[in-house]
């Protein structure tokens, strides 16, 4: 096993992960992950991580795919998925899944999770984060929502399932003006999306059961239905939009 100390290669990861993307060695995918070097290597003796690439000098390097995965496995753990359950799961997706599908994977599983915020001093924000965060980065993560500045000095109101993809978001050149105008466009999409929806479920589906039905048990399993139907509704929305932007983005570059 390669020492956790060697310098990135950036040759190594060329067959697997591409010549322009970064690679990490084991230590710096630990530290962008938030968890330790053993739990890394824990997960591929499970399986669950994909063997890094192996460069010059028996170097093990790593990807944004494994970054992704392992942010996934974090999701469903937090979701109280035991390790030999996610280890099912992740056998059920497709092996060469992207970083950016894993991420998807992981917003929509993140999407029925009971709200992830929590009051988090700078050491441990940045623990999490896996990496220094100057004002700079704070001001641009508290821009993308992610978190906000509390009355207690050095303490922020983070929300953990939006921290990781926040970060990663940080290394993308994109100027504050432009993530404050683009969460704009989305905040107002998105809302007169949900209360369309809610709109029509209210009229097409609860109204005229509300009219039918008259015991409290019916109406709590409608409500229950209500719930467990949020997820199926956040993938047809993240998979439209999906498409929608594919659509835009190929127009685009025909117009280039």
């Amino acid at each position: 096993m390669a020492t956790d100390t060697e310098s990135v290669s950036t040759d190594a990861g060329t067959a697997r992960h591409g010549a322009e993307e970064p690679t990490f060695t084991v230590d710096e995918l630990a530290a962008r992950a938030g968890v330790t070097v053993r739990t890394i290597r824990f997960y591929g003796t499970r399986g669950l991580l994909p063997p890094p690439v192996i460069g010059p000098r028996r170097v093990g390097h790593y990807g944004q795919d494994h970054l992704s995965r392992l942010a996934l496995i974090e999701e469903l753990q937090h979701q109280g998925m035991t390790l030999a359950a996610i280890e099912r799961y992740l056998e059920q997706l497709p092996p060469d899944l992207s970083a950016h599908d894993l991420a998807i994977h992981r917003a929509l599983v993140a999407s029925w999770a009971p709200d992830s915020a929590e009051d988090v001093p700078r050491a441990e924000l940045e623990r999490r984060a896996g990496r220094a965060l100057g004002e700079e980065d704070l001001d641009r993560l508290a821009a993308m929502s992610v978190l906000a500045r509390t009355e207690v000095p050095g303490t922020y109101r983070v929300d953990l399932g939006l921290l990781r993809l926040g970060v990663q978001l940080l290394d993308v050149p994109i100027a504050h003006e432009t993530i404050l105008a683009a969460r704009t466009v989305l905040l107002e999409h998105t809302r007169s999306a949900a209360h369309e929806l809610s709109r029509l479920f209210r009229d097409e589906v609860w109204g005229p059961y509300r009219e039918r039905e008259s015991d409290p048990e019916h109406v709590a399993a409608m409500r229950s239905l209500s719930a467990h139907m949020q997820p199926m509704v956040v993938q047809a929305l993240v998979t439209a939009f999906q498409r929608s932007l594919k659509e835009e983005l190929r127009e685009w570059l025909k117009e280039s």
